[in-house]
């Protein structure tokens, strides 16, 4: 079956608690925020704090030099805002706070005009798309652990080798980062 037809691509601006989706989130104007380890490491320890606490199921992920994405589900809602809303705010939060301590002069790169804020770390609309099938986390899954081999980047020699990723996981079974769960018990 074609890919295209295989995933038709349904962009949610609200995702719904219990549901699954391919993730795709950016950095403004795709500056390369996470050649930093200290800036790849705060996203890290958010995504496990969020399943730590129950908030999160993550089946998958890569974290490229200047987006991520993620396979997971909003389990239920923190406080009054969604997951994602607080993984958003509290990277985006953490990262200046590095900036302004050790790197002033790449916050520049950040300033926005917006009446709520004046730094922006995530650009707006992040891309979810709605994870229905087995077919379709594996399609997905498989795109998320190429990603980095693919000749833009060239970061790995294979997908396991890729330090920021799910992809040895999958491989090994072993969960390094302590937020990842195996697709298969969902689906």
């Amino acid at each position: 079956m074609d890919s295209d037809k295989l995933f038709e691509q349904k962009r949610y601006s609200i995702m719904a608690i219990g549901e699954v989706y391919f993730w795709t989130d950016t950095i403004k104007d795709w500056q390369n925020v996470f050649t930093s380890e200290t800036y790849a490491k705060i996203v890290l320890s958010t995504l496990k704090n969020l399943k730590n606490r129950k908030l999160i199921v993550v089946y998958a992920f890569v974290l490229m030099p200047n987006h991520l994405h993620i396979i997971w589900k909003m389990a239920q809602m923190n406080a009054k805002e969604m997951p994602h809303a607080s993984f958003n705010k509290f990277t985006s939060h953490k990262i200046f706070e590095d900036m302004k301590a050790n790197a002033m002069g790449n916050l520049r790169n950040f300033e926005v005009h917006d009446q709520e804020r004046k730094l922006r770390l995530w650009q707006r609309d992040p891309l979810a798309t709605l994870i229905d099938s087995k077919e379709k986390i594996e399609q997905k899954i498989d795109y998320v652990h190429q990603n980095p081999l693919q000749e833009k980047w060239n970061l790995c020699d294979t997908p396991e080798n890729y330090r920021f990723s799910s992809a040895k996981y999958y491989l090994t079974g072993t969960d390094e980062f302590g937020f990842l769960t195996d697709y298969r018990e969902e689906f």
